[in-house]
């Protein structure tokens, strides 16, 4: 665009109004010169991205295909080791996409888009060959790291980052070149036919899962056993001795925090800092190219899919965590890296003032997913994970924001349909992150039967129990039970709830006993980052402590909840390093914290202090394995199942009794149930009903010890224990018996679970 056409933008923005006309900074060239001698063929339109392949007269190269309805001209730049930049125009244009077939380009090659067009902020559009932009079909990239500045370059801005007039520095262009500092996609050969032939999926039923959140970085950085070349890498967690732990644990899948490729934030470099959790997403089909250990120009992508493949092998699914809700580029005053450069009306959603983006996510911007080539975008996406990279699963974050058709939260969206009706996503494991930050947009029990969800309603009524500030135990029922209150409808079942007491974001275990308020001080935010609902007791002193009393407290606290976590009817998530005690310092909002706050600290597995929680954990993931009765495929029916009056599931009070109605509204700090095994409403693959052992599983959060009278025929005889969490030791092995109709009594703040014996 012309320096007298960004003048009049600005002064005639809608309405007439606007700012004085500036002076063009800098001027250049509005259309980059081709490259005359290098042969540029046709193409096809599809697929998408940049695919090596063979063109007429069995010549080798590759096809490149950009959506990019409204441009007038695409450039492929292709760059050589030198860095040195080759401008190939796409010739041809089919339905929005522009494509072009260059013979001789091959695996390897380094490349991005310059992409020709009008530049008028105030309708949306952002078009600026000056800006070399990422496919966002690319399967590898070679990025500056992060750490490279103290600040995001100004080239690396669409507009002039550092206008005078700061609320119209968005409207002014910046023809400066960039380069030199953006990500650039990598030519990926396409997998071969036999190139999953050994990998076996372990295909592990809902109702049989335990996800472990951990981070690829953070979670064998610290690993003594793993060697130093390989630690923060894919080939790190590929390593025998991570597959380990996990097998160890007894863990069925891992969730792993994002790895499509992403970008630091710029208030972050200038912070001196980085953005360490990854929902900051720049490629959708890109592996992030730092967690490869040997080198970003394509290696990456052999080193997940052998890291994928490892996991398998150990009976382990991979689960990724994927934010397709925003991306890096922000608002209108964040960077030109992609899509805002390719099209930004086109892939964005904008409000009514179209300089401004819809922002359902507090990021900055949301994609249009209801635009066919946005959803397209997405869901080629999920499926080059799954048929290419071996994936088992997504958890989508924010994605109340992908369920938006225009404005509000649609569960007949585009994109639910398309998921639901698509052959390889509709038979992966789906994970909902069910809310985001616009009107409407906690979700929580809405998502459709095909999907499971992070229960939050979850967290929220463990942590309260346990801290005492429930007011009684009805919601406390439903969460222990699988939620039926949020997801019997629809043909949905237990496992739509994701069970998790801590998560990536938020207070670790051990914070979360030892830690009232967040101490978010290194984050550079004044401490005013982090949510303030932690819903957490720190056991009588803040942080850590020297004092027996409050020590073993939270050590028992800790026991208390994994306990109640992992005997939970649902699927249990674990974060990594809370079998062990991992802190982040009262941190609730590590997201930028790449160091040890955030990694796991592995000599922890050898600290006599927190060996015990870890040999717990591992206890309690094999008891849920053992007992059918632990892991329901099925809602309880809670009524009598036989002539004998025994109840599928029974609720009781200290006195033994089952409760009534009025004592489910009444204050009470104990809540006993019975689970029968013999009773479970399910079947195995032949139709036989399934059976097992049954349980009475006590809990009591009052501080000081109840006696609990248990139940006696028809419902036991006999108990034998097989949890007891005010056991100082839970390495030893259990067994103590009880007869039926005996009273007990409880330790104050324990759980008690005993296995019935017949």
């Amino acid at each position: 665009m012309s320096s007298a056409a960004e003048q009049r933008t600005l002064q005639d923005g809608p309405g007439g109004a606007g700012p004085p006309a500036p002076t063009p900074y800098p001027s250049g060239p509005s259309r980059s010169p081709g490259a005359p001698g290098v042969p540029v063929w046709p193409g096809a339109p599809h697929p998408l991205g940049a695919r090596p392949r063979t063109g007429p007269g069995g010549v080798r190269g590759t096809n490149f295909a950009l959506w990019a309805g409204g441009a007038e001209a695409v450039e492929v730049c292709l760059f050589d080791e030198d860095g040195r930049e080759t401008r190939c125009p796409l010739p041809e244009f089919t339905h929005g996409i522009w494509h072009g077939f260059l013979p001789g380009v091959g695996a390897g090659r380094r490349y991005g888009y310059r992409v020709h067009g009008p530049w008028d902020p105030w309708t949306g559009a952002r078009f600026n060959p000056a800006k070399l932009l990422l496919d966002p079909y690319a399967r590898a990239v070679d990025a500056p790291r992060g750490a490279d500045y103290r600040r995001l370059p100004p080239e690396v801005y669409g507009h002039v980052r550092d206008w005078p007039q700061q609320e119209y520095a968005d409207t002014v262009r910046d023809d400066r070149d960039s380069a030199p500092y953006v990500p650039k996609g990598v030519v990926v050969q396409d997998d071969g036919p036999d190139e999953w032939r050994d990998d076996v999926r372990p295909k592990t039923p809902w109702a049989d899962t335990v996800i472990y959140e951990l981070h690829v970085r953070g979670f064998t950085m610290r690993h003594p056993d793993i060697p130093e070349e390989l630690r923060g890498t894919y080939a790190g967690l590929a390593h025998p001795a991570a597959v380990a732990h996990l097998v160890e644990l007894g863990v069925t899948a891992v969730e792993l925090l994002p790895v499509h490729q992403f970008a630091h934030e710029d208030h972050l470099l200038r912070r001196g800092l980085g953005n360490y959790w990854g929902y900051n997403s720049l490629g959708w089909f890109a592996p992030h190219a730092a967690y490869a250990a040997g080198g970003s120009t394509g290696q990456q992508v052999g080193e997940f899919r052998a890291m994928v493949r490892a996991l398998h092998a150990a009976g382990i699914e991979v689960v990724l965590d994927v934010v397709y809700n925003h991306t890096a580029e922000a608002g209108e005053l964040g960077p030109t890296l992609s899509l805002k450069g390719i099209d930004n009306a086109g892939y964005y959603r904008l409000q009514h003032d179209a300089r401004r983006y819809a922002d359902y996510t507090g990021c900055g911007n949301t994609p249009h997913v209801v635009r066919p080539h946005v959803l397209r975008l997405i869901t080629d996406s999920l499926r080059y994970w799954v048929t290419e990279m071996g994936v088992d699963g997504f958890r989508f974050d924010l994605a109340a924001a992908l369920a938006r058709s225009f404005h509000d939260v649609d569960m007949l969206s585009p994109f639910l349909a398309v998921i639901a009706q698509d052959p390889v996503l509709r038979r992966v494991k789906l994970i909902a992150e069910p809310w985001d930050v616009g009107t409407g947009g906690y979700q929580v029990g809405a998502f459709p039967p095909l999907w499971t969800e992070w229960n939050d309603r979850y967290r929220d009524a463990v942590r309260d129990f346990w801290r005492g500030a429930l007011p009684d135990v009805r919601d406390l029922g439903y969460r222990l039970s699988g939620s039926s209150d949020l997801y019997a409808w629809g043909g949905r079942r237990p496992h739509a709830s994701v069970n998790f007491v801590t998560a990536h974001d938020g207070f670790t275990l051990r914070d979360l006993v030892s830690y009232e308020r967040k101490h978010n001080e290194a984050n550079g935010e004044e401490n005013r980052d982090g949510t303030d609902d932690n819903r957490s007791w720190n056991c009588g002193a803040e942080g850590e402590s020297d004092d027996p009393a409050v020590t073993a407290l939270r050590h028992r606290q800790l026991r208390n909840l994994l306990t109640t976590l992992l005997l939970s009817t649902g699927v249990p998530m674990l974060t990594a390093g809370d079998e062990m005690g991992r802190t982040q310092g009262g941190n609730n909002n590590a997201y930028c914290q790449d160091d040890g706050t955030s990694w796991v600290d592995w000599s922890l597995r050898e600290d006599p202090d927190w060996a015990g929680l870890l040999a717990l954990t591992r206890r309690l993931i094999a008891l849920r394995r053992a007992h059918p009765v632990l892991r329901s495929r099925s809602f309880f029916a809670g009524r009598a199942q036989a002539e004998d009056g025994l109840r599928d599931l029974a609720w009781f009070t200290t006195r033994g009794t089952e409760m009534t109605e009025d004592e489910w509204y009444a204050p009470t700090d104990t809540l006993a149930l019975y689970l029968s095994g013999r009773d479970i409403p399910d079947q195995d693959a032949r139709g036989t009903p399934v059976t097992g052992a049954s349980f009475h599983i006590v809990l009591h959060a009052g501080h000081a010890p109840v006696e609990v009278t248990l139940p006696g025929t028809p419902w036991a005889a006999r108990y034998e224990v097989a949890v007891d969490t005010a056991a100082e030791d839970q390495a030893a092995e259990p067994g103590t018996a009880h007869p039926g109709g005996a009273t007990v009594t409880v330790p104050g703040r324990s759980v008690l679970v005993l296995r019935v014996v017949e």
